[in-house]
C-alpha cells in the first residue's frame, strides 16, 4: 500500500483495512476471471500447468463464480468505506485486465502496454483513498510502477519466451527480441525523471532523488547489459534485479516522505514537537 503511505493527507486505519482488503478483492477477482479465460492456454506452459483450473481441481464455475463475487465486493467496500473513485479505479482494473490485457496477448504485443497500466493502478488507488483526487502526485506514482514493469516483464518474458511461444502468446520476446530489449532499456531511464518528480511535487525530500538515482542506475544498467546481450544470464539478472529494486524504491519513498500534517510543514512539525519536549 505504498500509495496510500505516501498520499499527503489524514488516514485512517479503518480506511487503510478497507483499502488493503478491497484492493486484494479486486486483484483475486482479476487474476481469478484471468485464469478461468486462459485455462487451456495455461495448460500448455510449463509455468501455469500446474494451476487449479489446469488441473481440473476447481470447476471454471467455481473459478468464475469466485471472480465474479470478490469483484463486486471489493468494488463495493471501496465505494461505501473508503470513497467512489478509488471504487472506480478498482472496477476500471478488473475490467481492463480481463477484457483487454487477457485478450490482447493473443493478438498484439500491445498487451504489454496495456497490462503495465493494470500493474500502475493499484498504487493509485491506494493514493486516492486517502486524497480522493488523482492530483499529479497519483499519476507520477503510478508512472513508476507502469515504467518498472517493463525491464520486470521483458526480462521474465525472454526467458519464458519458448512456453510463450507454444501457447501462443503475442509478447515482445517472441515476436521482435530487439524491441524487448530495447523497451526495456527505454523504461529502466524513464525512472530517472519520475523518480526526480516526487521531490518537485514536495511529497518527499530532495534525498529521495540521490538516493533512488543510485538504485536506478543499478536497474538501468542491468538493462543496458541486457540489451546489448539478450541471454538467459542477463534475463534473469534483470528479472532478479527488477524484484530488488522496486522494495527499496518503495522503501526509500517511506524513508524521505513529507509529512503533510494537517497542512504543517516537516520543519513546523519539528518546532511542535520540541515546544511539546520542553
Amino acid at each position: 500500500m505504498a500509495g496510500y503511505a505516501i498520499a499527503p493527507g489524514e488516514s485512517t486505519v479503518a480506511t487503510l483495512l478497507a483499502t488493503t482488503v478491497g484492493t486484494a478483492l479486486c486483484i483475486g477477482s482479476a487474476n481469478a476471471i484471468n485464469q478461468w479465460i486462459e485455462t487451456p492456454y495455461d495448460a500448455q506452459m510449463l509455468r501455469t500447468r500446474n494451476r487449479v483450473l489446469g488441473r481440473r481441481s476447481l470447476s471454471q464455475f467455481h473459478a468464475f463464480s469466485f471472480g465474479t463475487l470478490t469483484g463486486v465486493a471489493g468494488v463495493s467496500l471501496l465505494a461505501t468505506c473508503v470513497n467512489p473513485l478509488t471504487a472506480v479505479l478498482g472496477a476500471t482494473n478488473i475490467g481492463l485486465y480481463t477484457c483487454l490485457y487477457t485478450p490482447m496477448k493473443r493478438t498484439s504485443i500491445a498487451n504489454t502496454w496495456v497490462g503495465a497500466v493494470v500493474g500502475a493502478i493499484p498504487p493509485m488507488m491506494g493514493y486516492t483513498a486517502v486524497t480522493n483526487g488523482l492530483d499529479a502526485g497519483a499519476w507520477v506514482l503510478g508512472g513508476l510502477l507502469y515504467a518498472w514493469q517493463f525491464p520486470h516483464f521483458n526480462a521474465l518474458a525472454w526467458n519464458l519466451r519458448a512456453d510463450y511461444s507454444k501457447a501462443g502468446y503475442r509478447m515482445m520476446a517472441v515476436t521482435d527480441p530487439k524491441l524487448n530489449a530495447r523497451v526495456a532499456l527505454r523504461y529502466s531511464l524513464a525512472m530517472f525523471p519520475l523518480c526526480l518528480a516526487v521531490p518537485y511535487l514536495d511529497l518527499t525530500s530532495w534525498w529521495f532523488a540521490v538516493d533512488s538515482s543510485v538504485i536506478n542506475g543499478v536497474l538501468a544498467w542491468g538493462s543496458y547489459k541486457f540489451w546489448r546481450n539478450s541471454n538467459d544470464k542477463t534475463g534473469r539478472q534483470l528479472f532478479f534485479g527488477s524484484v530488488i529494486h522496486l522494495p527499496v524504491l518503495l522503501a526509500l519513498l517511506m524513508i524521505h516522505k513529507r509529512w503533510h500534517l494537517g497542512g504543517k510543514t516537516d520543519e513546523e512539525v519539528e518546532e511542535i514537537i520540541q515546544w511539546e519536549e520542553e
